[in-house]
């Protein structure tokens, strides 16, 4: 018989564990990259939107209802559905705004009409 059996040396528990190491450290860091990082951003991006909200912007909430704010509380809105038909409803449930309003002010709004009436006067005349 020519074969020798060789017996070789159990690895160091160091060793074991530095091999299991690396690889999960990359498989953390790519979830971190890939799936943690940009979902930190949207929710960033999203609790901007929802705090920059005014008064004549369009809203949707995540049930759906699409609507024009009319007041704005500290947490809650008052959002106009349809003619006339207000309703109250938290912030957090806002999913998107759609369109910016001016969100203009009683007395900008009074110096809009006072311009609406010299034009009126002037064509008239």
């Amino acid at each position: 018989m020519t074969g020798f059996a060789y017996a070789q040396a159990a690895q160091d528990t160091f060793g074991m564990l530095n091999s299991l190491l690396i690889p999960t450290m990359l498989i953390i860091g790519i979830m971190y990259f890939l799936m943690i990082r940009p979902q930190q951003k949207r929710l960033k991006e999203h609790q901007a939107m929802v705090a920059a909200i005014r008064r004549g912007d369009t809203i949707v909430t995540s049930g759906g209802i699409i609507g024009k704010v009319a007041k704005v509380e500290d947490q809650e809105l008052q959002v106009e559905i349809a003619e006339g038909v207000k309703i109250k409803i938290l912030r957090s449930t806002v999913s998107e705004v759609r369109g910016k309003g001016e969100g203009a002010t009683p007395s900008a709004k009074a110096k809009d009409k006072d311009k609406d009436k010299e034009k009126d006067k002037a064509a008239s005349e």
